[in-house]
């Protein structure tokens, strides 16, 4: 695992997949908390459109999450609160993405570029696998790898 290249300033544009997501909302997974810190205290700034909203609202249903409706729409409000909604309209045009495999994670990819983010931070094998493609213009890491290049930032600020 490579690490990740220091960031450009902080606060750091981001895109979080869905699974780090439920990861930093529902689970408080030990290595995303560096991520939900860096969230709260505005070191970076998450993207989200209203594709990657849904897909939330889609999967927090699931009864391996175990969440009832209160929790879900806490869930969901709690998330709405902590992004910044990018516009499905751009006035730029995107750069050549690859293609992924799964559909459902070629969303995130597009969010990322139309956002200008410099993360794309996701546990999807099939999204992790294109991360060292030539002429990405984000890194596209693992929440661990994510937590490091933070680490790194706050070393050179």
């Amino acid at each position: 695992m490579s690490r990740p290249s220091p960031p450009r300033s902080l606060p750091l544009p981001v895109v979080l997949d869905t699974n780090v997501v439920l990861d930093v909302l529902v689970f408080d997974d030990p290595i995303t908390r560096p991520l939900a810190a860096a969230l709260a205290e505005g070191a970076l700034v998450a993207w989200a459109d209203e594709q990657t909203l849904l897909e939330l609202e889609r999967v927090l249903p699931l009864p391996s999450f175990k969440l009832d409706v209160p929790a879900r729409r806490e869930v969901l409000e709690r998330y709405r609160r902590m992004v910044r909604l990018a516009s499905t309209e751009s006035s730029t045009p995107l750069p050549e993405l690859p293609r992924c495999r799964d559909r459902d994670d070629q969303m995130f990819l597009v969010l990322t570029a139309r956002a200008g983010a410099a993360w794309l931070v996701s546990k999807d094998k099939r999204v992790l696998s294109l991360a060292d493609r030539h002429g990405l213009p984000f890194e596209i890491l693992t929440p661990k790898q994510a937590a490091q290049g933070l680490e790194l930032a706050r070393r050179l600020v």
